[in-house]
């Protein structure tokens, strides 16, 4: 072996240097580059504008959750019942999603206690198709809630979504009533349903158990709505107000109750579980 090959083979397992595309992070608010370490210990909040930035249902466990938490295994649904294809088969874009994501479908549910109060989690993640909400997602929605009634204990959901997921048409559909029936039989068992909406929580979601708990809490900034604003417009032949869909606008209009910066969220969060947690006789 030549001497261009040895040095060649091993350079092969030295450790690749980071990259310019490694090191900064592009604001979706500002534009501005942020240095990428310093915005993930910024919980990903641009620290220039405090634009707030979709983060992963991992992340989003890590950061409400004490350690020590369990995750449950997502459950087994029949997947393309339809048969479904646009451009690609509904079943390549499952695969293809499932690559970029530790997870096997938008829903993941976490049990274990926030500073010390029990609590189970659920959090949509967008990274996954939008978020959407199909047969997984709706399942997982309710084992979750069923988590938190056999611990009797609050179920705090972290939506995230572009609606309905039209691969499963109908049956996407149909998980808006059997997740509201979830909430139903929490607030039958005296528990608490607290609702954390971020960016963005929109269509089918928010015509459901996104806005069906006793609590509505949203980060700052995040677009909640059922149609998108253009539907909205060319439908009512008038423009919008300013902010329209944000989350401040929907707090000062009565359908959020608090809009909490991520920096607060965990420690707002045990707040009003102390406040709602049913109390246990002595």
């Amino acid at each position: 072996m030549n001497w261009f090959n040895r040095v060649r083979n091993s350079l092969a397992f030295l450790p690749k240097r980071a990259t310019e595309k490694d090191l900064w992070v592009k604001c979706p608010g500002c534009q501005q580059m942020v240095f990428a370490q310093e915005y993930a210990e910024n919980l990903q909040v641009c620290p220039r504008c405090e634009h707030h930035g979709r983060i992963g249902a991992d992340e989003r466990l890590r950061q409400l959750l004490d350690e020590g938490y369990d995750v449950l295994p997502q459950p087994e649904v029949r997947e393309d019942p339809l048969k479904f294809r646009d451009t690609k088969k509904y079943t390549d874009r499952l695969k293809q999603a499932r690559a970029k994501n530790p997870h096997r479908d938008a829903f993941t549910v976490g049990s274990g206690t926030i500073e010390e109060r029990p609590a189970v989690v659920g959090v949509q993640d967008f990274g996954f198709m939008g978020g959407s909400m199909g047969m997984a997602v709706g399942t997982a929605f309710c084992q979750g809630a069923e988590r938190a009634l056999t611990r009797r204990c609050p179920y705090i959901v972290v939506t995230a979504a572009g609606g309905a997921r039209m691969q499963e048409g109908i049956l996407s559909l149909m998980q808006m009533p059997k997740a509201t029936v979830m909430t139903r039989r929490l607030k039958e068992a005296g528990l608490p349903y607290i609702v954390v909406l971020t960016d963005p929580t929109t269509g089918g979601v928010t015509a459901s158990y996104a806005m069906l708990g006793d609590i509505h809490i949203a980060e700052p900034g995040a677009l909640i709505g059922f149609a998108g604003q253009r539907v909205i417009q060319d439908t009512i032949r008038e423009q919008l107000p300013e902010g329209f869909q944000r989350a401040e606008y929907l707090h000062k209009h009565g359908m959020v109750d608090m809009v909490v910066h991520r920096h607060d969220l965990r420690d707002r969060l045990a707040t009003v579980l102390d406040y709602l947690q049913p109390k246990v006789a002595a």
